[in-house]
């Protein structure tokens, strides 16, 4: 199904998806798409990028660091560091990601927020290889 033949809220969140995740990230993402993960594609378009990114009451940047934080503690260091990579887009500053990591270590722990810094460290002198 082409992307005009998706609903609204897709074509919503593929728009914001490209926004702050950029265009080269979620061209390598479809197509790398198969049809046994087709519709978990559809499923955080919709959601994730239709539904909650697109909401009008936080900023790309206030999202941005809430999200960086959320991963952060959860230990989903992949996802992480393409967010740190997508605060390029989002206007989410290293200090704002600093202080998002300090929240991790008082309400998540420090381990965790140990973790994370060393994920946005190398997140960070990879975009300025890049």
């Amino acid at each position: 199904m082409s992307d005009d033949q998706k609903s609204e809220r897709y074509r919503t969140g593929m728009a914001v998806r490209r926004e702050v995740l950029g265009d080269a990230h979620v061209d390598r993402a479809s197509a790398q798409m198969t049809e046994f993960d087709a519709d978990f594609q559809t499923f955080i378009t919709e959601g994730a990028w239709g539904s909650v990114w697109a909401r009008p009451h936080f900023t790309k940047r206030e999202r941005s660091i809430v999200t960086i934080a959320l991963l952060a503690a959860l230990g989903q260091d992949e996802e992480l560091a393409m967010h740190v990579r997508a605060s390029r887009n989002t206007g989410a500053t290293r200090e704002d990601i600093r202080e998002a990591l300090l929240h991790v270590a008082v309400y998540a722990g420090v381990p965790a927020a140990n973790h994370a810094f060393k994920i946005v460290k190398k997140a960070y002198e990879d975009m300025e290889k890049a």
